[in-house]
């Protein structure tokens, strides 16, 4: 007699976390263009009339923990794939859902994220013909192939990693030993509160120091950036590793409050002081408090989104279409507002309630049942809420031998 082992159950919490860190996304691009630091190419748009210093402390929060906590995310799903569903069925995920994707959005958003930046340049210059500007631009061709990966920068680097993963993976696979060693040493790093903090910050505290800085400003080159690839590999494979130790998961319960309470002291501690922070410091600083965020964060998600839901089921779904979608309209909406004599934290929130409102209707109407979904999610959903039910657990199999 063998027994076939189960596969992983749908986790609700890491699935709604990945969803989440995703949709903080709008949150970032309508913040953005009312903060008062100059963020140069990154964000062209800058509101001429209002701004305001609590818009960088928004944006500088949410990049503080959102991406890192991706790609530990990615990295515990990306192994459970390729653990249970085999390399090689990993491998033609990771293509449909992520290369396919980036490939086809890459080039058609791109003439709607230039026009969008244009129009919206023009309008804030003072321009009385921004529309008829705008579309001179498009007078030259070239301008239609995109000379950036733009927001979809983390599907790049997604790809890249997954593949550098899957190499791993397949080495170690030759390595049993080493990998059952590593797997029992992060199990018992991972019970250990104060332990794990100390340990994860240091390995993030050396892929910085590698970088030779203390910051990581993020590629949207289609040239690979070294910094940009080691920085967030280091957060996958830390999520990979973790997949082995799934059965802990709940251990980041313990402390997710106090973890998330004592990130955000610490955050707001660099936001204010960081002018006058050494460089080692700073380093010091920022890897222990990414990791306070990522297993508060993420306790207490376990915490709270573990069991089945049928409104954040549709969220998660839907957060993949609302994120690849959001950057032209929270680039275009500002032109319409800019006279509005408002504040700026009140703009930013019409842009967001705006964005989210057109993003979601979209996919609800235009992707959630056609073939738009499909090819992003695998499979077109009912547009019913009420349709969406537990999955089913998955038993265990045993096999008679003969």
């Amino acid at each position: 007699m063998k027994i076939t082992p189960s596969k992983t159950e749908r986790i609700h919490s890491l699935d709604s976390l990945r969803a989440i860190m995703m949709l903080l996304g709008l949150v970032i691009h309508s913040a953005i263009t009312y903060g008062v630091i100059d963020y140069g190419r990154v964000w062209s748009i800058k509101d001429p009339n209002v701004a305001h210093l609590s818009n960088d402390f928004i944006i500088s929060f949410i990049h503080a923990f959102r991406m890192q906590i991706f790609f530990v995310v990615a990295g515990f799903f990306g192994a459970m794939l390729f653990y249970e569903r085999k390399p090689l069925k990993m491998v033609k995920n990771r293509v449909e859902r992520i290369l396919y994707p980036f490939l086809v959005f890459v080039l058609f958003l791109w003439p709607t994220i230039v026009f969008a930046f244009s129009y919206t340049r023009f309008v804030f210059a003072g321009n009385t013909n921004a529309f008829n500007e705008t579309i001179g631009i498009f007078s030259n061709l070239l301008v239609l192939i995109p000379a950036s990966t733009f927001h979809l920068w983390f599907l790049y680097y997604l790809v890249l990693i997954t593949f550098a993963s899957v190499i791993l993976g397949f080495a170690f696979k030759k390595l049993p030993s080493a990998s059952n060693s590593i797997s029992k040493a992060f199990s018992s790093i991972l019970q250990k509160p104060l332990l794990r903090i100390v340990i994860l910050g240091s390995i993030t505290a050396i892929v910085y120091f590698i970088m030779g800085t203390p910051s990581v400003a993020t590629s949207n080159s289609f040239i690979p950036d070294f910094n940009t690839f080691i920085y967030y590999f280091a957060f996958y494979i830390i999520g990979w590793v973790l997949f082995k130790s799934k059965h802990l998961l709940e251990s980041f319960m313990k402390h997710d409050w106090i973890n998330t309470a004592l990130a955000i002291i610490m955050f707001s501690i660099f936001f204010f002081m960081q002018s006058i922070i050494s460089y080692e410091l700073k380093i010091i600083f920022k890897s222990i408090m990414v990791w306070f965020f990522i297993f508060g964060i993420t306790g207490l998600f376990i915490r709270y989104t573990s069991n089945h839901s049928a409104r954040m089921r549709y969220i998660s779904d839907s957060s993949y279409w609302v994120y690849l979608v959001h950057l032209t309209f929270t680039a275009f909406i500002p032109a319409f507002i800019k006279d509005w004599a408002i504040p700026s934290t009140l703009k930013m929130l019409i842009v967001l309630l705006t964005t989210g409102v057109i993003c979601f209707v979209s996919y609800h109407y235009l992707v959630r049942a056609t073939f738009i979904g499909r090819f992003l999610n695998g499979r077109k959903y009912s547009r019913k809420i009420s349709d969406i039910k537990p999955t089913a657990p998955i038993k265990t199999q045993v096999v008679l031998d003969k």
